[in-house]
């Protein structure tokens, strides 16, 4: 039993793991649908223009990486069942069950 729930466990948490494919689902722009490069950085440095606590300006590069919350927030939410789990056979051991 606590090898299929491991077993399911993992699963769940392989559920989470983004794809990894090599080549993407839009074809690749050309230098023709690109936006002139001076728009594309006013747009940048609007995005990535933050200060710090000493009132100066930080570039923060603007990579457009994905919204990783929900991996944190899934991880998170599995690591906490595999406590649970293993917190309630130690407890089960120790009872003699």
């Amino acid at each position: 039993m606590l090898t299929a729930t491991a077993a399911g466990t993992v699963l769940c948490a392989l559920w989470f793991v983004p794809s990894a494919k090599a080549t993407g689902e839009e074809p690749a722009r050309t230098a023709s649908s690109a936006a002139p490069v001076s728009q594309v950085t006013a747009q940048a440095r609007a995005v990535s223009e933050t200060t710090d606590g000493s009132g100066a300006q930080a570039q923060l590069a603007d990579t457009g990486s994905p919204d990783t919350t929900p991996y944190v927030v899934g991880g998170t939410v599995f690591l906490g069942i595999g406590a649970g789990f293993v917190a309630y056979s130690v407890r089960r051991e120790r009872l003699g069950f």
